[in-house]
């Protein structure tokens, strides 16, 4: 489906609820709040349902575009989700429309954009909103700057491509905080974080003659660096830093006793792949799943599927 025809079906609608995934990032936020911004300005009542998981560096930026609590939706949208196992804690539904990246997307909307080659969904809704109503505003090219920035880890990340680039130029044109995204997301950062990650790094494994990194973060790692949610974002991205490395996977525990575990790659493995062995999904270079087990039975069972996916 094209953006017109996609933007045509949706302004068919009103009464907007827009879905972030679980533990969202800034592109599904960004992406999201954008959306709202721009359906709000062609008249729609719209807002992004009330995520709890939202970090504190996040929520100025989209804290105008909550729901209240007795906002009954007409129509749901899903922006940056795969599947309905990542709906929002608290949001018991279905979504009418889904606006995705993720090739693993399930098709469980009843109209979805999908895009997999773009690098972040924020380069999709940038189009749509351009579609549906020809212009962008700053606060929504900020918004957007923040999506297209965290999911290419400020385009350092392998899914970055000239689209992606000329994307964030084009945004900084239309308004874009650009500046200070940079400094909220990328250059300052709490003591807490530091010290969260100097033991990450100081408790790293290697395989493989380092070409496959794991790295482990316990409750008691956050504890001991009193650290909070706020300090957690992006963390997948570290164990890849090391030269040689060419899977890496970062595995944290959850209050449910649960494992979160995210891979990464380089182009000569597949990511979304060995998610998949255990029901996760992602992208070619970048994927996830949750393990019910602790750490390490997960690090035993994502070096068994590594090997299945990617055997020596």
């Amino acid at each position: 489906m094209d953006y017109r025809a996609f933007a045509k079906l949706l302004l068919q609608r009103d009464d907007f609820l827009i879905l972030s995934h679980l533990r969202p990032d800034g592109d599904t936020l960004g992406s999201g709040a954008a959306l709202c911004s721009a359906l709000r300005r062609v008249g729609k009542t719209a807002y992004i349902v009330r995520n709890p998981e939202i970090v504190a560096r996040t929520l100025p930026y989209v804290e105008p575009f909550f729901a209240p609590e007795d906002f009954a939706p007409g129509c749901v949208v899903a922006v940056d989700i795969a599947t309905p196992e990542l709906f929002p804690l608290g949001f018991a539904g279905a979504a009418d429309f889904c606006i995705d990246h993720h090739p693993s997307n399930s098709g469980y909307a009843g109209v979805t954009l999908l895009r997999e080659t773009l690098s972040a969904c924020g380069e999709a809704v940038l189009a749509l909103i351009e579609a549906m109503t020809g212009s962008v505003t700053a606060r929504e090219a900020t918004l957007l700057y923040i999506a297209v920035t965290t999911d290419t880890g400020c385009f350092q990340y392998m899914n970055t491509n000239a689209d992606t680039l000329r994307c964030a130029a084009r945004l900084i044109d239309l308004g874009a905080e650009h500046r200070r995204v940079i400094l909220d997301y990328f250059r300052k950062v709490s003591r807490a974080r530091i010290q969260l990650e100097g033991a990450i790094y100081s408790g790293m494994r290697f395989y493989r003659d380092g070409r496959i990194t794991v790295a482990v973060v316990t409750r008691a790692m956050l504890a001991d660096a009193d650290a909070t949610e706020n300090d957690c974002e992006d963390l997948a991205g570290l164990p890849g830093r090391v030269a040689g490395s060419m899977v890496s996977v970062l595995i944290r525990e959850l209050e449910s006793g649960e494992s979160k575990v995210s891979v990464r790659s380089t182009p000569e493995v597949d990511s979304c792949a060995i998610c998949a062995v255990y029901g996760g999904g992602g992208h070619a270079m970048a994927a996830g799943c949750t393990l019910p087990c602790g750490p390490e039975e997960a690090e035993t069972r994502i070096m068994a599927a590594i090997e299945r996916v990617w055997p020596e």
